[in-house]
């Protein structure tokens, strides 16, 4: 139903999206995750030309809505979208916001365009509240009037920019049911969120999108759970991290110390967690330094919520050099310590660099 060619979007000199290509068939619902600031917004709006794209084509049923003759407000009766904002007229009833599109530009009777709006508040949920104003509702109810709206207008497609990021918890659950059942009848939708529970269990294809393009795309199973790219397992995994770069041999121990148990406790992790940190850095850095003659070294934490993990990595320059396999530090308190306190322990030379990663035992 859509297909995107080479997209691109420039405000000024800042390029927001660059060679974006992607098709979305009828019934897929694809859910398009990724950090913030990255383009997906512009990418959802530069499909209805709330945005005009810089450069690219995009089609609807094969229809190049960017060519001059294409009749555009009429494709876009197509294809309706739901704002986090909602967006609904403040002056009009419930009722009166899903009837006044089909009158006006379907050309259906108000007898008629009142009898679907009110199937439509019915299915999600809020047929009772057709005679109040939008000001009266919940925003999770006025989100669900949006989404009404939307279908009123007898659209194939919906387009979902941040539904939820406006709501409480509470709101979000009523929105999701309806976004859901959508789903089931086999709607086409495009949804923005970071509501990854949209995208783990209704998504027919997940996008994620970074450095301005869809990064990687897949089935969600794969997304989630072996993601391919780099960026989407930092993403998906939700890994929170901490680096140190020590220059000189007379780094400031104290001052890394103090920055480690302040990330340790911003990620609420327990005291046993950041002593064995501590306790791990200060081993292996006895173990690297003197073999290397000294050379500089880089430190990170990554922390993956989803796991509850810490993984600790030092890079480091120099010769060879493999810490935890020496065999003169077999019987070493040093090495005694490391392997209790770390496990899945590895060792790797990169790039002239040695490499050693293990995973903070809790």
């Amino acid at each position: 139903m859509i297909r995107v060619e080479h997209l691109s979007k420039k405000f000024g000199e800042h390029v927001v999206l660059k060679d974006v290509n992607a098709e979305i068939k009828k019934g897929e619902v694809i859910v398009i995750i990724g950090p913030s600031g990255t383009g997906k917004s512009v990418f959802m709006r530069c499909l209805n030309l709330l945005e005009t794209p810089t450069t690219g084509k995009i089609y609807i049923d094969d229809v190049d809505i960017l060519d001059k003759n294409t009749d555009v407000s009429k494709l876009r009766q197509k294809m309706g979208m739901v704002f986090q904002s909602f967006n609904l007229f403040a002056h009009l009833t419930v009722l009166e916001n899903l009837t006044i599109g089909p009158v006006k530009l379907l050309g259906k009777s108000k007898a008629d365009a009142e009898k679907k709006a009110i199937e439509l508040l019915k299915m999600v949920g809020l047929a009772e509240k057709s005679r109040n104003f939008p000001d009266e509702l919940s925003g999770g109810q006025k989100q669900r009037v949006a989404i009404a709206r939307c279908l009123s207008m007898e659209s194939d497609i919906i387009l979902f920019d941040e539904p939820t990021s406006a709501l409480d918890p509470t709101m979000v659950s009523e929105v999701l049911a309806v976004i859901r059942r959508l789903a089931k009848e086999g709607m086409t939708m495009a949804i923005v969120t970071h509501e990854m529970e949209i995208a783990r269990n209704i998504a027919s294809r997940v996008f994620y999108m970074d450095e301005g393009l869809i990064y990687e795309e897949g089935p969600p199973e794969q997304i989630f759970e072996n993601p391919q790219k780099e960026k989407t397992k930092a993403f998906i995994n939700r890994v929170r991290s901490f680096r140190y770069h020590i220059a000189t041999p007379d780094y400031d121990l104290y001052a890394m110390n103090a920055e480690i148990e302040a990330f340790c406790e911003k990620h609420v992790l327990p005291k046993k967690v950041r002593h064995n940190v501590l306790l791990l850095l200060e081993e292996l850095l006895a173990m690297i330094n003197p073999a290397n003659n000294w050379s500089e070294i880089d430190i990170c934490l990554a922390y993956s919520e989803k796991y509850d993990s810490l993984m600790l990595t030092i890079e480091s320059g120099g010769e060879e050099f493999n810490p935890l396999q020496e065999s003169d530090l077999a019987d070493d308190i040093g090495s005694i310590i490391v392997n209790s306190l770390g496990e899945k322990l590895e060792y790797e030379r990169v790039d002239g660099k040695n490499i050693v990663s293990l995973i903070v035992k809790r």
